[in-house]
């Protein structure tokens, strides 16, 4: 699962911009499932019937990470920019970064000032995106412009996949963990389920733009008819130093199962279901109660008359930034939870209220 990871998080694909995720995808699914498309706005929807009949369940990870979109070209070849997605200005100084360019990616960094001017400067003050720029070594507008850059040219994190750590306790450092993670999650339960019979119908959403709203799974799942639903995506913990950190999700604890976020109260009957196979197959969880994050599930959850939705989440330290990071064995937990669920789906399961 790590090769596909580090292959997932090296595509750039940031809120709008998810082509070369969604192509990937879809090529990468074409022999592994009965049916795969793009749908109009990007989302990728696959579909693998099971040996027996069953349930519909929806499975789905969204494929954008946070980025940013040039907005202006200064007459001396610097970048201004917008967000695209919930990026935090106090991390985005020096940060490398990769410009989606007509002709080719150029790589970049985020300006800052030298130390030496700090003395000259407020040291305490947060300045605003709107007022930092994007250096990529042009030296005039004209330059940018030959490069390929245009108002309007999408742009991602320029750091690199990493795995660190302990052998026993390996750690994954990279861009677009969230949700690159999920979809890795999903690729890899499904490439173990291949010689397994489970009831029913596996339909895997692998959606656009959840960054900026959830806009793909409400798109997609209106028109998708599911029995029940399991969205995965990432989540942050509580377990470094910081005074408004409580301990109550960590690294390394096993996959969340949520209760709660600021999107969605989860269905009992889903996270019931999903406690009691994490239960019977030893798979290490924890549960999370988080109100400062939402998922695709809480847009799931709203289509047709509703549908019945969990949330398995992978846990992230330093989310939103150029250098997230998860445990592998929570990767591994949440993937393993994926198959439990799906092998213990029976002909008439049902998922009551």
């Amino acid at each position: 699962m790590i090769e596909v990871l580090k292959t997932l998080t090296t595509l750039s694909g940031p809120c709008g911009y998810e082509h070369a995720v969604s192509y990937y995808l879809k090529e990468y699914l074409e022999d592994k499932t009965d049916s795969v498309m793009i749908d109009p706005i990007g989302n990728v929807i696959a579909r693998k019937k099971g040996g027996k009949p069953g349930p519909s369940i929806l499975l789905t990870a969204h494929m954008d990470e946070i980025g940013f979109i040039v907005k202006k070209i200064e007459e001396n070849g610097l970048l201004r920019f917008e967000k695209l997605g919930g990026n935090d200005d106090r991390i985005l100084l020096a940060q490398p970064v990769k410009v989606m360019g007509a002709k080719g990616e150029i790589s970049g960094v985020i300006g800052t000032m030298s130390a030496h001017y700090v003395k000259f400067d407020d040291p305490n003050k947060v300045r605003k995106h709107s007022q930092m720029y994007i250096d990529i070594g042009a030296s005039s507008k004209e330059q940018a412009i030959e490069l390929g850059v245009e108002v309007g040219t999408p742009i991602t994190w320029g750091t690199e996949f990493q795995v660190f750590g302990p052998e026993e306790s390996r750690k994954i450092r990279s861009k677009a963990l969230d949700d690159r993670s999920g979809c890795a999650v999903l690729v890899q339960a499904l490439e173990e389920l291949k010689n397994s019979t489970f009831a029913g119908e596996l339909i895997l959403l692998f959606a656009v733009q959840e960054e900026v709203g959830l806009r793909g799974a409400k798109t997609a799942a209106e028109h998708i008819h599911a029995d029940a639903a399991i969205a995965i995506d990432t989540t942050a913990v509580s377990d470094t130093p910081e005074e408004t950190m409580d301990g109550s999700l960590g690294l390394g604890r096993g996959t969340g199962i949520k209760v709660m976020d600021f999107s969605l109260i989860v269905h009992k009957t889903m996270k019931d279901l999903l406690i009691k196979a994490a239960k019977q197959n030893a798979i290490a969880y924890q549960i999370e109660v988080f109100p400062g994050i939402g998922t695709d599930g809480g847009a799931v959850a709203y289509a047709n008359k509703g549908i019945p939705t969990g949330v398995l989440s992978i846990p992230s330290r330093y989310a939103h930034s150029p250098v997230e990071v998860i445990d592998y064995a929570d990767l591994e937990a949440t993937k393993n939870l994926v198959k439990a669920f799906i092998l213990n789906l029976e002909e008439n399961q049902k998922f009551p209220f």
